[in-house]
């Protein structure tokens, strides 16, 4: 019987360790690498557009009366924009990437590959994880209409004005991406920003999701947009 109980006691030693080793590895390594891989796309960005002549694709003016000019095809897995999100801290900054795979998505946020491009006419739709892989959607409830959604391709700034959300939804609705996402209440097409995420925080029962206009752009060489300088 003692060989017993303390086989049992043995196992449980082990097993508990087990788990918490799991969630040190969830709460902190899988944070910790992410966070380097996120820095990692984002030097790689910095690099490209170093080596770049800049190109104005929009008045410096405020306003979109411009059309942005239309990107080259993004490249899958492969960062292509750096999102900010004021509202998410001044300190906040992810790079974006092309699809939602889950490779991808351990290195930044993930654009619908089948979605509008930056800036352009219909709905550019991006995804990122709520908790694990550096947590970057994890203030995600606390987004408001009227809050900024900054993103730069290394030329323009486009500045983007929350009109709806979080709204909850299921996994299924695939309708939150489409070019008119009806349940954003826009009746017709524009130049459309959704991010998704994933709820409850540590689940993925349901989608956050918080849709969005283009409200302005203009050229990096302008200096930055209002809403990073406050």
């Amino acid at each position: 019987m003692r060989v017993v109980v303390r086989t049992v006691s043995e196992l449980c030693i082990t097993v508990g360790t087990l788990i918490v080793l799991f969630v040190v590895y969830v709460l902190f390594w899988t944070g910790v690498r992410a966070d380097g891989a996120m820095n990692h796309q984002i030097d790689v960005l910095h690099d490209q557009w170093a080596r770049q002549t800049a190109h104005p694709a929009a008045s410096a003016g405020a306003g979109i009366s411009a059309a942005p000019r239309e990107p080259a095809p993004y490249v899958a897995g492969k960062p292509f924009a750096i999102m900010y999100i004021p509202r998410l801290g001044f300190t906040w900054n992810k790079p974006v990437l092309e699809n939602t795979a889950v490779s991808t998505l351990k290195k930044g946020l993930g654009h619908y590959a089948n979605t509008a491009q930056l800036g352009q006419e219909g709905n550019f739709a991006v995804a990122g994880h709520r908790r694990t892989y550096g947590d970057p959607f994890v203030d995600f409830p606390k987004l408001r209409p009227g809050d900024a959604v900054v993103l730069t391709d290394g030329t323009t700034w486009f500045t983007y004005r929350i009109d709806k959300g979080p709204y909850k939804t299921v996994p299924t609705d695939v309708e939150v991406i489409d070019p008119v996402p009806r349940k954003s209440g826009y009746t017709q097409e524009g130049r459309y920003l959704t991010l998704t995420t994933c709820d409850p925080e540590w689940g993925h029962s349901h989608r956050l999701i918080v849709w969005a206009h283009l409200d302005s752009t203009q050229p990096v060489e302008a200096g930055k947009p209002e809403a990073l300088r406050r």
